[in-house]
């Protein structure tokens, strides 16, 4: 058990808002009372923040000519979020082939850049070096579910239970695989976002669009609605709630079109466009196959 006067405790409140998708209040944060082991880390959660936030190339300019790894670490999301995949790769690869591998920040910022560079296998080797990290823990969980790997994300999820299973993190892992195995295990994510979806202290637009997702497992169409659109009203254009309400749409039996368009121009690269595309053309081929033949 931590020491809720201990430097881990110092970090409880800054950590909770930034894995609530709390953005601007991680950059908000006074963080002057910090003791000085806890400076870096604070740190970096705010520039991670202020990347979440758009603000890759500012932060690119802040860090140029830092060589401490973890703020590297840190530039190497920078360079992905600003289009720049390559080079993050190229940064990433670097410090994991030294001892900067060990720590746990650049395991996490890794896995996250090596993951979203399509190298999943090399995301998951550097993070399973990790010693406890909770955050690595759930990235495991988030790629393993991105490959239809459920039964090893219920593993990661059942031996991450002895690390803290009273945290913020393990309750989201725990949640998304909820998700994923059906039946009961929908009402219990449901509560989990719902909680803090609808708490002034943790709302945000990344747990109203939890929530959503959980309401459309329970077939709850109309509240799924509100949740998006709650989610809308404090971001508008955020490529996810209007990635789910095109989902939302099509379970309904409404006219996606709109909310394609939508997303198209709130994020012409969002994940589900590259997915509906990619099956899209899939379908095309695979339909080619089967056309009918007229004779001349």
């Amino acid at each position: 058990m931590s020491d809720p006067f201990g430097a881990e405790a110092e970090l409880i409140n800054i950590e909770g808002h930034f894995h609530q998708g709390q953005y601007q209040e991680v950059i908000d944060f006074d963080t002057s009372s910090f003791s000085a082991e806890n400076v870096l880390p604070a740190r970096v959660l705010q520039l991670r923040a202020r990347i979440a936030l758009g603000q890759a190339e500012d932060v690119l300019a802040e860090l140029q000519g830092e060589k401490k790894p973890e703020l590297e670490a840190v530039g190497a999301l920078a360079q992905l979020s600003a289009g720049d995949a390559e080079s993050a790769v190229e940064t990433i690869e670097q410090l994991a082939a030294t001892d900067a591998g060990e720590v746990g920040i650049v395991q996490v910022l890794g896995g996250t850049v090596l993951a979203a560079a399509g190298k999943p296998d090399e995301a998951l080797a550097l993070l399973q070096r990790h010693q406890g990290n909770l955050e690595a823990v759930a990235l495991i969980v988030q790629i393993y579910l991105a490959q239809n790997r459920t039964d090893l994300a219920v593993k990661e999820v059942a031996s991450a239970r002895r690390l803290a299973q009273d945290s913020l993190l393990f309750n989201l892992a725990e949640s998304w695989v909820g998700l994923r195995l059906g039946g009961d295990k929908y009402q219990q994510a449901f509560y989990v976002f719902e909680e803090l979806a609808q708490a002034p202290a943790t709302s945000s637009v990344r747990s109203l669009v939890s929530q959503a997702v959980a309401e459309l497992h329970l077939g709850r169409t109309e509240e799924a609605q509100a949740a998006l659109d709650q989610a809308l009203k404090k971001e508008p254009g955020f490529a996810d709630a209007i990635a789910n309400q095109l989902v939302w749409s099509v379970i309904t039996g409404q006219d996606p079109a709109e909310y394609k368009a939508a997303l198209e121009q709130a994020n012409p690269n969002h994940p589900f466009l590259t997915d509906l595309a990619e099956k899209s053309d899939l379908f095309d081929k695979a339909a080619t196959k089967y056309k009918a033949k007229v004779s001349a």
